[in-house]
Order: structure tokens, then sequence, then C-alpha cells
């Protein structure tokens, strides 16, 4: 392929560039959302299972012979609620993982149009301010497995929580900070500093 025919090829990869950026703000601020909601959650489920382990019958409160129903059912209407939002922000998580999946298919789908006219040479190539194609397109690759596993792994939680469920809904919170994957975080950072004076030469 010739430089020209190269032109097309950059500008789809910093368009992923760009995009992956903008999405990776999103997809942080749903998460950093998440997290006062999951905290809520184990909160609710240790109110729960407090008044579970309590005798209303045996104190003072026992003139209000429905009160403890009475408390159990609004916890637990609490705790949907929460599910609930914690529900939408799942579709945030969706709505990025979709469409940086759907912008790094793109790329490669035009490589794949293109390689054959791409010498070896071209493709490995690089500069002080260009990574080369391949790099590029793997990094790519590496992000878009990283958010479609988060996705994946955070969604299969949240589908086995439910408001009767102490057990889980206790234990969320700390199963919800155990899927971060700050070494992955960290090389998509790296990735985009290194792409960024390719981005911006336009």
């Amino acid at each position: 392929m010739s430089s020209t025919g190269m032109i097309p090829l950059h500008q789809e990869l910093r368009k992923n560039f760009q995009n992956l950026e903008n999405n990776r703000k999103v997809w942080d601020g749903a998460l950093a959302d998440c997290a006062p909601l999951m905290v809520s959650l184990g909160n609710l489920a240790e109110q729960l299972a407090a008044l579970s382990r309590v005798q209303l019958s045996n104190t003072p409160l026992s003139v209000f012979p429905d009160l403890e129903a009475r408390l159990r059912f609004k916890l637990l209407h609490a705790a949907d609620i929460v599910l609930g939002k914690m529900n939408e922000k799942i579709s945030s998580l969706q709505s990025v993982k979709d469409s940086i999946s759907n912008q790094v298919s793109a790329a490669f789908q035009l490589y794949e149009q293109n390689k054959d006219s791409l010498e070896p040479s071209t493709v490995t190539a690089r500069s002080p301010t260009t990574p080369s194609i391949s790099d590029m397109l793997e990094w790519l690759q590496d992000a878009e497995r990283h958010y479609r596993q988060q996705f994946v792994k955070r969604k299969t939680l949240l589908q086995m929580l439910r408001a009767d469920d102490l057990a889980l809904l206790e234990s969320a919170p700390k199963r919800w900070k155990s899927l971060e994957s700050p070494s992955a975080e960290d090389r998509i950072t790296d990735m985009l500093c290194q792409v960024s004076f390719f981005i911006e030469s336009q």
C-alpha cells in the first residue's frame, strides 16, 4: 500500500483511540457511581441480618406487632431500588463496551481489506511520534478484551444479587471491588500516552 493508501487506516486508528479515550471516561464515571451503591447494598444487607437476629417481641417495641414486617419490607424495597440503579449503570457499561468493540472491529476490518497490499515493513514501522500499525492494532485488541471481560464479570455478579439473599448482598461490595484490574487500566493509560502525538498529528 502506498503512503497515500495508509491515510484511511491511520485515520481509522486515530478514531479508535479517540473513541477509547472518550469511552474510558464514561466507563470510569459509571464505575465511580457504582461504588457508593454497592456500599449501600452491603449496609442494607447488614441491617436486614440484624433485624433477623433481634427478637422485637422481647423488646419495648413489642407494642408494635407488625413493626418487624414493616421494617423488613422497607429494607427489601430499598435494596431493590439500589439494584435497579446498579442495572442502569450496567447498561452504561454495556454501551461503552459495545462502542469500543464496534470501533475496534471496524479497524481490523479495514486492515484485513488492505493487508495484501501492505508490506510487512510498513506494518511494523514506527517513529518517535507514531507507533507501528501492528502495535496499535494489538493495543486496541487488548483494550477491547479488557472492557468486554470486565463487563461480563460485573454483569454476572449483579445478576446473582437478590434483595432477599443476605449473604450475597453482604459480600457484594468486596466482590465488586475484587473485579478491579489496575494493571490493565495502567496499560491502557500507557497506550493512550504512546498514541497522543499520533492522534494530534492529523
